[in-house]
């Protein structure tokens, strides 16, 4: 059978010129291993005759030509090739690297530069192949807002942006303020303080409802709450974000919206305080009335008929110590929860009268709540703090105390600078972070005056935060002060310092009801009492208040007429 192949090879040959070298070298070979051909590689001669006519590796199948089933010889013998398609059914071997064989698949394609890993692929050992790319699900399309879009340029005419209500009488409207947005209101990379599915936007009083519908629907939100701040002449919006896009990404869009004046998540701000469980005894003498001379003070001032507006978390006005003080109150939440015992002690501080003595027993308080006792309203957001801001500023308060502290929250700094510009004093704790925290607000921002803590030995409070911007020390650790349930409590805290010196700010502008914010300050800080370091310094700022040389360092008014205390109206927002 081998031979007769071999004779019509041979005869081919005569026909076919490029047959005639590879059949006598069939001829050679036959003799040398009758058996098989296919047996030659054995022996050293490296020569391997594909499947589909003979070898040792297949049988020969009359279906198939004879030229079509020779294999290539190997480049021992300097050839290289098939000869009429030899080979086809086995593949051809690696040149590059005979010892590694792959199954029957494609030839691997080199490595691409830099990617030598096949990790998380089924590839075998060695595999060079392109992994597959992953695949992620086709992300949703959003229908474009309808409309057409206005632009308005500083200066020039144009149409109002889209939902303004124009003003009635005619005229041009102006387009929206673009001064508020000054800079991004994106918050920091490691900033955590705000409610994670919420943002606070800011847009012009006279922006309609559908507009508000709108641009909440082409944002994917929900408005939760509106209200106004009479303050800046602005609608605040409170949306809730639905799909679990962070806050970040949210409020960059959203101040790309040209109805959106400024945008925000909204912050958290905790209650300064750290309370002791303790029992009231009945022979009490607190400490801080001594160590400020209040019974000295008191006889210059008491704080008589002045406004001091409270941002905490409500007041029990039933307590014996508080009765009469406070004439009106806000809820800023509205949820119903139980009164925070924070704000009674924080009023305590400031005006108690019966077993205690705040250091402004004469003064009136409205007391604006944005503080709850649930886990969801323990903390103050911003949409509250700001509504209880401006409730109190809108009622005449001239003096705000804020005993919380937080992330720096720019719709609060806007708030607090509309209202320093109607000469209201701002006092704010300074924060029980401890020395290593860095600046807490609203105590740090400019034109505050920030409060630290002292203990009746005048050693600083050890949780109270530090800085430059610590103005003044007041008493505030270990102190009996008011609670529900017409109880007391020992307490510390930065807070019930900045409450004490909200009350001596009282007795001041008692004396001399024209004095400045800043005089109110240069007051404070002249007639202080320097503790730590010499001078100004981070810990105790310019020293523990004195409020009997603080009223004497005052020129006192001219005395007018008796006038009836300031109402603040009835009934909330």
């Amino acid at each position: 059978m081998v031979f007769r192949a071999a004779l019509r090879s041979a005869r081919r040959a005569l026909f076919r010129p490029r047959l005639i070298v590879p059949a006598a070298l069939v001829l050679v070979l036959v003799p040398l291993s009758p058996p098989s051909i296919g047996d030659a590689s054995a022996q050293g001669f490296g020569i391997s005759l594909g499947g589909g006519g003979f070898g040792g590796r297949s049988s020969f199948r009359p279906r198939t030509p004879m030229w079509r089933g020779m294999g290539a010889v190997t480049k021992q013998f300097g050839m290289s090739g098939s000869m009429g398609g030899m080979g086809s059914y086995y593949p051809r071997p690696s040149t590059k690297n005979t010892s590694v064989t792959y199954p029957n698949t494609k030839r691997p394609r080199p490595r691409p530069p830099g990617n030598t890993s096949t990790a998380g692929t089924n590839y075998p050992k060695g595999e060079t192949r392109y992994p597959r790319p992953p695949r992620y699900p086709r992300p949703p399309r959003y229908p474009r807002p309808s409309g057409d879009i206005v632009v308005v340029t500083p200066g020039g005419s144009g149409t109002p942006p889209i939902g303004v209500v124009p003003p009635s009488g005619g005229g041009s409207t102006p387009p929206v303020q673009s001064g508020r947005r000054p800079g991004t209101g994106v918050p920091p990379a490691n900033e955590r303080r705000y409610v994670p599915n919420e943002v606070v936007v800011e847009v012009a009083s006279n922006v309609s409802q559908q507009a508000l519908n709108a641009l909440a629907s082409r944002h994917r939100l929900t408005r939760l709450q509106a209200f106004n701040i009479q303050l800046t002449g602005t609608s605040f919006q409170r949306l809730r974000i639905n799909d679990r896009r962070p806050v970040p990404a949210v409020v960059r869009a959203l101040e790309a919206d040209r109805l959106v004046m400024a945008v925000q998540p909204n912050y958290l701000a905790t209650l300064q305080e750290r309370a002791t469980p303790a029992a009231f005894p009945a022979d009490i003498e607190p400490y801080a009335p001594i160590r400020l001379r209040l019974e000295e003070a008191h006889r210059l001032a008491t704080g008589n008929r002045v406004l001091i507006g409270v941002v905490d978390g409500g007041v029990d006005t039933r307590h014996p110590e508080l009765a009469g003080l406070v004439i009106n109150a806000f809820d800023a939440i509205g949820t119903g929860d139980r009164v925070h015992p924070h704000g009674t002690s924080i009023v305590g501080a400031i005006a108690a009268r019966a077993r205690l003595r705040g250091t402004a027993p004469g003064a009136h308080l409205l007391v604006a709540r944005a503080f709850g006792t649930h886990r969801h309203s323990n903390d103050g957001t911003t949409a509250n703090i700001i509504r209880a801001i401006d409730w109190v500023v809108q009622r005449g308060a001239r003096v705000v105390n804020m005993s919380f502290a937080g992330a720096r929250d720019p719709a609060i700094v806007h708030i607090l600078q509309a209202a320093q510009q109607r000469g209201i004093v701002l006092v704010a704790a300074a924060g029980n972070a401890g020395p290593n925290s860095p600046p807490l607000y609203p105590a740090a921002l400019p034109g505050v005056i920030a409060v630290t803590a002292t203990d009746e030995d005048d050693r600083l409070f050890r949780a109270a935060n530090r800085g430059r911007h610590i103005a003044i020390a007041a008493p505030g650790v270990d102190l009996w002060l008011p609670t529900l349930d017409r109880g007391y409590r020992m307490t510390s805290g930065t807070s019930f310092a900045a409450a004490e010196v909200s009350g001596l700010i009282a007795l001041m502008l008692e004396r001399n009801p024209s004095l400045t914010p800043a005089a109110v300050l240069r007051a404070l800080a002249s007639t202080a009492r320097d503790l730590g370091p010499r001078g100004v310094d981070p810990q105790f700022g310019a020293g523990l208040v004195d409020p009997y040389r603080a009223l004497l360092s005052i020129e006192p008014a001219a005395p007018v007429a008796a006038q009836p205390p300031a109402t603040a109206g009835a009934g909330t927002r």
